[in-house]
């Protein structure tokens, strides 16, 4: 008999919940040094979170949560609700990943807010969303029952190159559509979907892995929004009548070309270009069968190989692993002293909101020579994944996915301590991604080593 595998998968236990975590209005949204305004004065769309709990065995299971947030401003803040969601759920810290969608039209993220955010509203808004994640994700777990994730990998054209070189200044580079990266390197514009089964063959969620930074809106909106990823949801959820996570990926250098907008309309429209090749995918998907079975010849006008769809055994293994990795900071990198002199001279503006963002960076990577980080690594079956606490570039995915083709990469995944440029880049120190990052060059490549060897050795 020749069988052929479509659509690889895993078989296991998958539990599933979503949540609403739209914070009140009063709750500080000032995330760009540009806006004029520290409140959003409506709701676009609910943010939510959403949990996938997956469990082999009498092993720990592991749990993935995604939210509808920004970034963490200070890396303690992230790890007081990873913790505290390992020690209400007895977890190991492998065994949990914590993933921000990364949409630039939520609350700010910071314990230690500045007096014009209403800083009670916002560091309360961090302990309900503590709450809420811990009572979310033990509502997936009591969810936990047989069921079949299958994998699947396309394309989606949404995300450009957004590394622009300054037309007016030949020795600066701007965040923004750049035509000339797009035409060096097609921008990397893979499409990673799976969708997980129960017995009767009901969809019970759906994964959607995508690069792109959710910057469509920006200091002109006033309104709390996912971004894209709250559209795209919107047109899986309505097919599969089901919860779809949304899962950032190495967004580094990529953004829609159309973006730094007010209007909650283009973020709509960008997550329907992204929702419908998501589906193209899915519905590939939606008979639940990933395997064709070769039943024989059969003569016509032409003559005909006849295969039929085959259940399949999906593979069981399930690990994860959370390895650590000293990255060296680079050299030129201001101490926390430095940082806070030049922020006693500055009130507001860009300037200080860039200032406020070196200084976090600052504190959550020591004032040392190197700043000890961890990945974390998980196999799944036929497939795995691979979140870094970044906003690293294309490459770690390009590179991971030449020998892992059924491979998520999460960005934002257990805090977010800046930018990993690939090495070639750090010759230019007006790129924004250099100069805001706290790391040395070759770190997005040792990063990328460490991945792939943990991969190789799950």
């Amino acid at each position: 008999m020749i069988e052929h595998t479509l659509y690889p998968g895993l078989r296991a236990r998958f539990g599933v919940a979503r949540w609403d975590i739209t914070p009140g209005l009063d709750v500080s949204a000032k995330n760009w040094g540009a806006s004029e305004h520290w409140f959003a004065r409506g709701v676009h769309r609910p943010l939510t979170g959403t949990a996938l709990v997956i469990a082999e065995g009498s092993n720990a299971p592991l749990v993935l949560i995604s939210l509808d947030l920004g970034w963490w401003r200070a890396r303690a803040d992230a790890d007081r609700l990873r913790l505290a969601l390992c020690q209400a759920l007895s977890l190991p810290e492998e065994d949990l990943i914590v993933h921000l969608t990364h949409t630039h039209a939520g609350p700010l993220l910071d314990s230690e807010p500045p007096a014009e955010s209403n800083p009670a509203a916002t560091v309360a808004y961090l302990g309900t969303l503590r709450d809420a994640c811990i009572t979310g994700a033990k509502q997936a777990v009591d969810d936990l029952r047989d069921s079949t994730l299958m994998f699947h990998r396309g394309s989606c054209g949404l995300a450009v190159h957004r590394d622009f070189p300054d037309p007016d200044d030949p020795f600066r580079f701007l965040a923004g559509y750049n035509p000339e990266g797009t035409a060096q390197q097609k921008a990397d514009d893979a499409l990673l979907v799976a969708r997980v089964f129960d017995e009767q063959n009901q969809t019970r969620a759906t994964l959607v892995n995508y690069a792109c930074h959710p910057t469509t809106l920006a200091w002109e909106n006033d309104q709390l929004s996912p971004d894209f990823p709250g559209a795209m949801r919107e047109i899986v959820e309505g097919a599969t009548d089901a919860p779809c996570l949304f899962l950032q990926g190495a967004s580094g250098e990529l953004a829609p070309c159309e973006q730094y907008v007010g209007d909650s309309a283009t973020a709509d429209r960008h997550g329907r270009v992204l929702g419908h090749a998501a589906m193209s995918l899915l519905e590939m998907l939606a008979p639940g069968v990933g395997d064709m079975v070769y039943d024989g010849a059969l003569e016509s006008g032409a003559p005909l190989a006849l295969w039929s769809p085959s259940k399949g055994e999906a593979a069981t293994d399930v690990a994860a692993a959370a390895p650590s990795i000293d990255l060296p900071l680079k050299s030129d990198l201001p101490s926390l002293a430095e940082i806070q002199a030049e922020l006693a001279e500055q009130s507001s503006g860009f300037a200080y909101e860039r200032l406020v963002r070196q200084l976090r960076v600052r504190q959550s990577v020591g004032d040392g020579k190197v700043s000890s980080e961890r990945i974390w690594s998980w196999k799944l079956g036929a497939g795995a994944l691979v979140a870094v606490p970044f906003e690293a570039y294309s490459a770690l995915q390009r590179k991971l996915r030449e020998e892992h083709p059924y491979l998520f990469v999460l960005n934002l995944a257990n805090g977010n301590h800046g930018y990993l440029p690939s090495e070639a880049l750090y010759h230019d120190r007006s790129l924004y991604a250099v100069w805001q990052t706290p790391y040395a060059e070759g770190s997005l490549e040792a990063v990328t080593e460490l991945a792939q060897e943990t991969l190789n050795h799950h």
